[in-house]
């Protein structure tokens, strides 16, 4: 027997003798007291025995809370359990709604771009459509339940189709089923403007197909849908068929879409730059006249001067008289190269039938992409799948903004939040630097942080009319009439209309709130004792919040400007009055001097969703895109919000290596 063994076995006698005593008085549970004892006997050490003892005791004591029966004397709000289940469920609740919604988003979002095949329908003349075949994509299909004046004007009219809805209700719970398709568009038949007509599933007789239908789109006019029948070079066919036509077309579809571009660029950078450098010098000779008039109504007798003016401005006509004989030669030179190109794409036509026998004779020029949706491979669809993408991320807006890119909204909107985020998040942390860190506490301080708070709550259509009436009234009026007095004269204000600059800064007053608010939160969150230690090693409070406090409250102040980004990214309603354009011709950023353009107006991805959504002369077709750009918007909110991330964690690593 060891030493350990000898010495502990007398108190274990001992303490088994107590057990039996304690169980015997009902102070100590059987099996509580059979454990200690075990413990003894075996000479393990005290402590653990005493921690298997309380462990075992804890879940005696889970199991018997299971069971509990609470008191009929205990009320419900005393139980607790509720209401864990209530903001349990509330937060499952608030959770599946924006999931939902995500999903929703995504799911319509990503769908919109995917090539459909093309269907042929031979319907009744039971809708006004104009015609009994029909050739489109299927956008959707629903159940509805019919009016009765409805059913009636149909028995009257088709007997047999009215049958042949009542048997379709009659086993369907009253409801019967349509289908919307999406016809296209050709200048043959037009569909009273629509291209998106709903179509009763009882009066579809036939349903296929067809092999060779091809969609056709369009830069205008949308889609066509219809068969290839010829290509035509100079008005002479030169491929028939849709198979041979259909390899024409890939053969020189590319030649003309480069020319396309060549044009383009020539209209939009050559002459872009010729009208900007004629504007320019015509302005500085109206600055010079207006100078003249000055100088001639306010200093009559300087002779001097006033013959210094004039000289001036007849410089500036003498160069501006060249500047336009130059430039009319750089026009004509430029209109002359964009007329051959033209002539050489007009030369390729395409000739393709409608399902209802329309011939359409489309201009290679002016077709986007056309495609055999039925005799697509899942690589082909992808191809067009990407294709489209591409064009939705990377061109200029088409057929009032339901078609084409969104390039100039996504380009306006970073420029935007980023402007707004370089405003907001230097004058938001000096701010609530001076009221964590060096205002008294008392009733001023107070009244302070109340109304920061309370603006936060105040509607942003109301920052749109203050940031109009302080910022493009007042301040942009005032330096137009000191710095753009020329450009004022034609009419054509710089700052004193809404612009990027404006909108960035009704934006940074719309979301100072948030940053402050963060701000001081984090501020609040450093230990008093940091600062403490700061100032018994001999620093300055200034030293102490930058190389103490500042670097400690990083992470919530960058928590702080992922906010004021997120909300500043979707708001619409103060933009609507200070620079957001339905289109806009330049960018507020490119590689034009100065490059950056403040006074400019820009697109932007929330106003896109609204005027597309509900300012579109068809909403049906304006859904897919409503949703797209959604997702786009999310999309960057969400990636704007992780660059921030990443940017917090970086400078956390950086300030807490650096410390004072």
């Amino acid at each position: 027997m060891s030493f350990k063994a000898i010495t502990l076995q007398p108190a274990a006698h001992n303490l088994t003798s107590q057990m039996s005593d304690k169980v015997q008085e009902n102070a100590i549970p059987t099996h509580v007291a059979g454990k200690i004892q075990r413990v003894a006997v075996t000479g393990s050490t005290p402590t653990a025995g005493l921690n298997e003892t309380m462990a075992g005791g804890r879940q005696q004591q889970a199991r018997t809370s299971k069971h509990r029966v609470w008191s009929a004397h205990t009320t419900l709000l005393a139980h607790g359990a509720p209401f864990v289940w209530l903001t349990g469920g509330a937060l499952a609740t608030a959770l599946a709604m924006i999931i939902g919604l995500l999903v929703l988003i995504a799911y319509q979002g990503l769908q919109t771009f995917w090539p459909l095949p093309l269907v042929q329908f031979e319907v009744s003349d039971n809708i006004s459509l104009g015609s009994d075949i029909l050739l489109g994509e299927i956008s959707r299909c629903e159940s509805f339940k019919p009016e009765p004046s409805f059913l009636d004007d149909l028995q009257q009219r088709a007997p047999v189709l009215f049958a042949r809805a009542q048997a379709e209700m009659n086993a369907h719970s009253g409801l019967l089923r349509r289908q919307l398709i999406w016809t296209g568009r050709t200048s043959a038949v037009d569909f009273a403007g629509s291209r998106a007509v709903w179509v009763n599933e009882f009066s579809i007789q036939s349903k296929s197909y067809p092999e060779q239908a091809t969609v056709v789109e369009r830069f205008d006019g949308g889609r066509s849908y219809g068969t290839l029948t010829d290509l035509l070079v100079d008005g002479k066919s030169i491929a028939s068929g849709a198979d041979e036509v259909w390899r024409k077309y890939n053969a020189l579809h590319g030649d003309v879409v480069g020319r396309g571009r060549q044009i383009t660029a020539l209209d939009r950078y050559d002459r872009g730059a010729i009208d900007r450098l004629e504007r320019a010098t015509r302005l500085a000779l109206i600055g010079a006249q207006l100078n003249l008039q000055d100088q001639r109504r306010d200093h009559p007798n300087d002779s001097a001067a006033i013959e210094h003016s004039s000289a001036s401005v007849a410089a500036k006509q003498a160069a501006y008289d060249n500047v336009e004989s130059q430039a009319a030669s750089d026009k004509a030179i430029i209109a002359q190269k964009i007329k051959v190109l033209q002539a050489e794409n007009n030369r390729y036509v395409i000739r393709i039938v409608t399902a209802d026998d329309q011939a359409l004779e489309l201009p290679l020029a002016a077709i986007v992409r056309a495609y055999p949706a039925n005799r697509l491979s899942l690589f082909g669809k992808l191809g067009i799948y990407a294709s489209r993408w591409w064009e939705f991320l990377s061109a200029d807006p088409r057929e009032s903004n339901t078609e084409g890119g969104v390039f100039p909204a996504i380009w306006g909107t970073v420029a935007m939040t980023l402007i707004m985020s370089m405003l907001v998040v230097p004058f938001g942390v000096l701010a609530a630097l001076y009221l964590r860190e060096y205002a008294k506490a008392g009733a001023i301080v107070n009244a302070i942080r109340i109304s920061i708070n309370n603006l936060a709550g105040v509607p942003s259509i109301v920052f749109g009319v203050f940031g109009l009436g302080l910022f493009c009234y007042v301040i942009g009026a005032t330096i137009d009439q000191v710095f753009f007095r020329a450009a004022l004269s034609e009419g054509t204000p710089t700052y004193g209309t809404g612009g990027i600059m404006w909108a960035s800064l009704t934006l940074a007053l719309l979301t100072l709130p948030v940053v402050i608010v963060a701000t001081e939160e984090a501020l609040s969150a450093v230990p008093n004792s940091m600062r403490e230690g700061s100032y018994a090693c001999g620093a300055s409070k200034w030293q102490t919040i930058r190389r103490i406090v500042l670097p400690r409250a990083m992470p919530g102040i960058l928590t702080g400007m992922i906010l004021a980004m997120a909300r500043g990214a979707g708001e619409v309603a103060p933009l609507l009055l200070v620079g957001v354009k339905d289109l806009s011709a330049s960018l507020p950023v490119d590689g034009v001097f100065p490059f950056v353009h403040p006074e400019r107006s820009f697109m932007h991805l929330a106003y896109q969703i609204y005027i597309v959504g509900f300012k579109s002369p068809n909403s049906e077709l304006a859904k897919p895109m409503v949703f797209t750009t959604t997702l786009l918007l999310i999309g960057m909110v969400a990636l704007l919000s992780i660059s921030a991330v990443y940017l917090r964690s970086k400078l956390r690593k950086r300030f807490m290596l650096t410390q004072f």
